[in-house]
């Protein structure tokens, strides 16, 4: 069997082999502080993202002392009422009066509308009437009974009467308070669903808003997961009024939406006077939070 001469050029090669890993993990190492010390400094008014370091180079960085970026991103967000209700009746009836409609800021405890209420009303004169017989007719047996005219067995009957009339009269006057429309909470009406003379069966009526608080709902990378705390405060940027303002989170979801790797974040954004509008769109700068 002959043996072919090795060309020179393949034993040179062979001899830098041994070198050459470990200068790709010092290039690697070098690239790596570069881009920690770049994302250190926040983003450039020329880049539009931020590069994502894969959990391999994140490895790297705490082996080599370095702390991981949090670079600060803009998240769109939007802003909704902290609440809405919707306001009806539980009993049938004819919308007898209106007393509100879409635009009024309305308070807890409001009388929006009223339901005819002629029967029940009657009704409940009539059961006040008979308490207040019974209370009389109660009050003269004691005297009676004082002087031994009476046994305590028609005493004790007079009484019962008189707590049964007053429950009846308590029941009369809880159906007739359910002829009128309240508010439940303090906001805006949003809409009116029926008018005045409408036969209405146990359905909404008025739509209510609040709108102090409101809700700032924002749903954001999930690279920003476990960064985020309740409690902590961000900047809110209005992007129909402008203008900045100040939100704090009050809840932050447990759990990555695995479809579209995100997660949902609620902040509360105070509006005493009533100067944000509820449905516009917002960023929330999600860098280092405000104290």
């Amino acid at each position: 069997m002959m043996n072919l001469p090795t060309p020179q050029g393949h034993a040179s090669a062979s001899a830098l082999a041994p070198a050459l890993p470990g200068a790709q993990v010092l290039s690697r190492s070098l690239a790596l502080l570069a881009l920690a010390v770049g994302l250190s400094f926040g983003p450039t008014p020329d880049s539009q993202a931020q590069p994502m370091l894969s959990p391999a180079d994140l490895a790297r960085l705490n082996a080599a002392g370095v702390a991981a970026p949090m670079p600060i991103a803009e998240t769109l967000c939007l802003i909704e009422p902290s609440q809405e209700v919707n306001v009806g009746t539980p009993v049938d009836g004819v919308l007898e009066g209106i007393y509100a409609d879409r635009g009024d800021m309305v308070r807890v405890g409001q009388v929006l509308a009223r339901l005819s209420s002629g029967v029940e009303q009657a009704a409940a004169d009539l059961q006040a009437a008979k308490a207040e017989f019974g209370a009389r007719k109660r009050a003269r047996n004691e005297e009676l009974h004082r002087k031994e005219l009476i046994s305590q067995h028609e005493l004790d009957e007079l009484s019962t009467e008189l707590q049964i009339a007053e429950l009846e009269l308590k029941e009369r006057q809880e159906q007739l308070k359910l002829r009128a429309v309240v508010s439940p909470i303090n906001g805006v009406i949003v809409d009116r669903l029926r008018n005045r003379g409408d036969l209405v069966k146990q359905e909404r009526i008025f739509r209510i808003a609040q709108i102090d608080p409101l809700h700032v709902e924002a749903v954001v990378p999930a690279s920003r997961f476990g960064r985020i705390q309740v409690g902590q405060s961000y900047d809110v940027q209005l992007l129909l009024a402008g203008g900045r303002v100040r939100a704090q989170a009050t809840q932050v979801d447990r759990v990555i939406d695995a479809a579209s790797n995100t997660f949902r974040v609620r902040l509360k954004l105070a509006n005493p006077n009533h100067l944000i509008p509820p449905g516009q769109r917002c960023q929330i700068q999600f860098g280092a939070p405000r104290s």
